[in-house]
């Protein structure tokens, strides 16, 4: 399907990519583009890329796909730097987890040349980083959510579509702003109570003791907090009004809780508690039933 697949980026979600479409057999050749000369090593020697730069002139040089994997507020620089290398034909994505931020800086950057971008967002991770963290199945069987551009030719969407197809994921279509909005409540949210959560914990003069008793609910509790904190930082602020938003209205959950407690009021609690359980069992049902396998029909010819 490619000819020539640049990486910039050649950690967890970027390595993955590679590592995917290549046990696809969707791309011939894969390079690397990344600021960290140790990472680029690291990388060829893993076979996630199969050459390596530290500039993009000869990066870009045939190039069909860029695909950039980097902390969101790289997002401008990087294509900034990408722009007087980058060929008519080339298709730029990019795997960060805010689009309307980086919807505007692509438009600033690449202005005339906007419709080469198409934005796209995995719905994948691991705890750990790097080209280590690496693997071809990462997005198999997980959402991609793209977001295309009106000026987007349907065949870029598409064949950016395609390479994460090749990589296992399944294609979900929104708005920047609907994405903005969804992964708000359901990602950033979440990583940012892991972080308070465990930051408090070892903020504590007993944080040795606390974290000796801490068991398998507080782990699974945590897991996002292993999370890279330079790319969650950039989300949190590139995200910051809708999950503001979101904030506030969990501070407001939060302190109903309080007031539950405060008041001994049981059933208040087993409400809300109830509501959660019964929320939280639909959605793994919904999820378990995605992902089973059809039927099969019998009977006899």
């Amino acid at each position: 399907m490619f000819d020539k697949v640049v990486i910039v980026g050649v950690g967890l979600i970027g390595g993955s990519f590679a590592l995917g479409l290549k046990a696809a057999g969707a791309v011939k050749t894969v390079v690397g583009l990344e600021r960290s000369g140790e990472a680029l090593a690291r990388a060829l020697q893993l076979g996630i890329v199969d050459q390596a730069y530290t500039t993009p002139e000869q990066a870009l040089r045939g190039a069909d796909l860029v695909m950039i994997a980097a902390p969101v507020a790289q997002t401008p620089a990087i294509l900034a730097g990408l722009l007087p290398w980058l060929e008519p034909h080339t298709i730029v994505t990019d795997a960060g987890s805010t689009k309307s931020d980086v919807v505007a800086n692509a438009r600033a950057v690449l202005q005339e040349r906007i419709a080469q971008f198409v934005p796209g967002h995995p719905i994948a991770g691991r705890e750990s980083n790097g080209p280590d963290a690496a693997i071809p199945d990462l997005y198999r069987g997980k959402k991609a959510v793209l977001t295309p551009l009106p000026e987007n030719p349907q065949a870029a969407v598409d064949k950016v579509a395609a390479a994460w197809r090749q990589c296992g994921a399944i294609i979900h279509v929104l708005s920047p702003g609907e994405h903005d909005k969804v992964f708000a409540a359901v990602s950033h949210l979440p990583h940012l109570l892991a972080y308070a959560l465990v930051d408090d914990i070892a903020n504590k003069a007993h944080a040795d003791l606390l974290f000796q008793y801490a068991a398998s609910g507080f782990r699974d509790f945590t897991r996002i907090a292993g999370s890279s904190p330079e790319m969650w930082r950039d989300i949190s602020l590139a995200n910051r009004d809708a999950l503001l938003g979101e904030l506030d209205a969990y501070l407001a959950q939060l302190q109903g809780l309080r007031a539950c407690l405060a008041d001994a009021d049981g059933p208040g609690l087993e409400a809300v508690y109830g509501n959660a359980q019964r929320a939280r069992r639909a959605w793994i049902d919904a999820i378990e039933a995605a992902e089973k396998p059809p039927a099969q029909e019998s009977g006899t010819e």
